[in-house]
């Protein structure tokens, strides 16, 4: 099935719109998202064949309704589904809660009131203007070329962002960095005589309620203003930074702000004015203030070139040690974007420390979508469910509030992982990772299964298809755990990278273990892990409150799944599963390539119930992920029995 200019129409296939398109639709209300509702409902009734009229289906703006911003109330009675909203954002959001009901919005059940539990839902875009001759078009991308920026320009045909604006709004994102937090040259122009691209790309998105966000870079007073410094305690540059931001809202009235990424991997940045990080945040916050924005300064600030021999180096430790001091110093305007691991996005990682020690500042906890450590969008690797751990996880024990609760500050951030191809991810089946950021983003309780068969039934509608059941078992079966099996073929127990240096695709056990990158595994003869333990090792586990950080602080106590983060152990070490840790390394990695064969086999399966060049693009990918995987599983187990001289207790080859 094609969607609007010949794209793949995602979780928004006409079928999905077959409830309200063939029922009579009224609208009461006013303004531009009421209008493009009114357009939805308009397109969906010409493709379905409904009258106008008042019946079976109203969406209702109330001033009084107790809903908030974006929420909405839905009821069912005298044959009618009303949603009501105090806000024409909370109309259409309830309009996709229509869509994504399907046939169940048309029976009988109680009134219900839907709120997002979190204010900002955010995608970040590593694109850039011009194409990077190292990282390309898209940063770290793996679905195409940037979906706003083309040859050196926004793109004159701005249909599709539109197209996507609405795909986001439809699973409740509601706001769009459009480029590039690592801001070249061209870039930077952006926020000076460029702004009116800007623009152009936000009058796209502000039809879906998205609010359009712009990475800056912190030493813009001196790239566009012609100034000698960039001190954020300088008047000058006070100054500048006003006047920049007075000019991005002369253009763009509901701007939502900025994204700095600063003294990090070469972004200049407040340190090298001997300025702290809460002093260069609060400087552009000030700038923002005045019309209601906000600046979300990221985390991610750690030293990219020590010396791989020096033990008490912990990049893990970075973030915790750069911040945790600086609670309460940041303007309430200024967001505190954390990832929500301790390194680098990597299939297994502990939940960020500094998460859970910001009481007095707000935190927005980052995702990445993009499946930079996790297959590249050429492996099937969802990863709701992961993300569902992190948003759960307390970090002051069973008692304290879950992440989910914590990031209501600031919101939930993912790196986008759209681009221009065909079918907007690459791997189509990488678009649930969309989807299901912004479902989480939403409801960051909500179950990973239920959003999983929500879009199942969205993207494919199965109920159309001649064996429905057959169609919806064999999804589940290859996405569900495709996480875990991921997981298994590639880096064990936590331990993180293993992969090929710069691209990051494959496996290369070695690749950064001699690197100024900070990402070591320190494998000898004896064991294997990192101690970062406070009694022995560099300290980390320490940054942790209560039950965690005794929890990390040894292995009998560590969770198995993390081990190698956590500590050095030898490779006879015995987890709690009961294997050694040289025999889960060996049995995970068979484990995880005949999951991917198995789950090759049931794509294949599936193949008459569905549309034909969809089944082929997922075909093809699966044999180069299971050609991978088996390169994974080789490089790792050969490397550890090399190391080990242990041989596998189930006599399988190991070369």
């Amino acid at each position: 099935m094609t969607g609007p200019n010949g794209i793949d129409p995602a979780w928004l296939p006409d079928e999905a719109l077959r409830g309200i398109g063939s029922r009579r639709v009224l609208i009461e209300g006013d303004g531009p998202l009421v209008d493009t509702l009114r357009a939805e409902v308009a397109d969906a009734q010409r493709k379905f064949g409904a009258s106008h009229g008042d019946g079976d289906v109203a969406f209702r703006l109330d001033d009084d309704a107790d809903t908030g911003p974006e929420g909405f109330t839905l009821t069912r009675s005298g044959g009618c589904t009303t949603v009501t909203a105090a806000a024409p954002a909370g109309l259409l959001y309830g309009f996709f809660h229509v869509v994504r009901l399907g046939a169940a919005a048309f029976d009988d059940a109680p009134e219900q009131t839907h709120r997002p539990a979190l204010s900002r839902r955010m995608l970040n875009h590593w694109d850039n203007i011009d194409v990077h001759p190292v990282m390309g078009q898209v940063e770290r991308g793996y679905a195409g070329g940037s979906l706003f920026w083309d040859d050196g320009r926004a793109r004159e045909d701005l249909d599709r962002v539109r197209t996507y604006a609405r795909l986001l709004a439809a699973c409740g994102i509601n706001a769009v960095c459009v480029n590039n937090v690592n801001v070249h040259a061209t870039e930077a122009r952006l926020l000076g005589d460029r702004i009116s691209e800007v623009a152009a790309i936000a009058g796209k998105l502000r039809e879906y309620g998205i609010r359009t966000h712009l990475s800056v870079s912190f030493a813009a007073p001196v790239v566009l203003g012609g100034l000698d410094t960039a001190d954020p305690l300088d008047k000058g540059v006070r100054d500048w930074w006003r006047s920049a931001a007075d000019r991005v809202y002369a253009h763009i009235p509901d701007f939502g702000g900025f994204v700095v990424k600063a003294d990090s991997e070469g972004q200049p940045g407040p340190f090298a004015y001997g300025r702290s990080h809460a002093d260069g945040a609060n400087l552009i916050a000030d700038a923002l203030a005045p019309h209601g924005g906000t600046v979300h300064w990221r985390a991610f600030v750690y030293n990219h070139t020590q010396d791989w021999r020096d033990r008490t180096t912990d990049r893990a430790r970075a973030a915790y040690d750069h911040f945790a001091e600086l609670d309460g110093q940041f303007r309430d305007n200024a967001v505190l974007q954390v990832k929500h691991g301790p390194m680098d996005f990597q299939v297994r990682e502990p939940v960020s420390p500094v998460i859970g020690a910001l009481a007095r500042t707000r935190v927005a906890v980052e995702f990445q979508a993009t499946q930079e450590y996790t297959g590249q969008q050429r492996h099937v690797c969802a990863l709701a469910p992961m993300w569902s751990e992190v948003l759960g996880f307390r970090p002051e024990g069973e008692d304290g509030a879950t992440v989910g609760r914590l990031a209501g500050g600031g919101g939930l951030v993912a790196v986008s992982n759209a681009g221009t191809d065909h079918y907007w991810t690459g791997h189509p089946l990488a678009q649930f990772n969309l989807y299901a950021f912004g479902r989480l983003a939403w409801q960051p309780d909500a179950d990973p299964e239920q959003l999983l068969d929500e879009w199942i039934e969205l993207t494919f509608t199965p109920d159309r298809t001649a064996d429905p059941e057959r169609l919806r078992s064999g999804l589940r079966a290859v996405l569900r755990d495709s996480w875990a099996t991921y997981e298994k073929y590639t880096a064990p127990l936590g331990v993180g990278f293993m992969v090929q240096p710069g691209h990051h695709y494959g496996p290369g056990v070695d690749g950064y273990e001699y690197s100024p990158w900070g990402t070591y595994h320190f494998a000898d003869r004896d064991g294997i892990g990192v101690d970062r333990s406070r009694a022995t090792g560099t300290g980390y586990a320490a940054q942790y409150a209560k039950p965690w950080s005794q929890t990390y602080e040894t292995p009998e106590n560590c969770p198995d799944e993390l081990l190698l983060f956590f500590h050095h152990v030898p490779y006879g070490h015995v987890l709690h599963s009961g294997r050694t840790v040289i025999q889960h390394i060996y049995d995970t990695h068979f484990e995880g390539v005949e999951e991917a064969g198995a789950a090759q086999e049931v794509w294949a399966s599936l193949a008459d119930l569905v549309a034909p060049a969809r089944h082929a693009r997922v075909a093809e990918l699966y044999e180069e992920q299971l050609r991978s995987a088996r390169e994974w599983r080789d490089h790792v187990n050969s490397y550890f029995l090399r190391k080990s001289g242990i041989p596998d207790e189930g006599g399988r080859h190991i070369h």
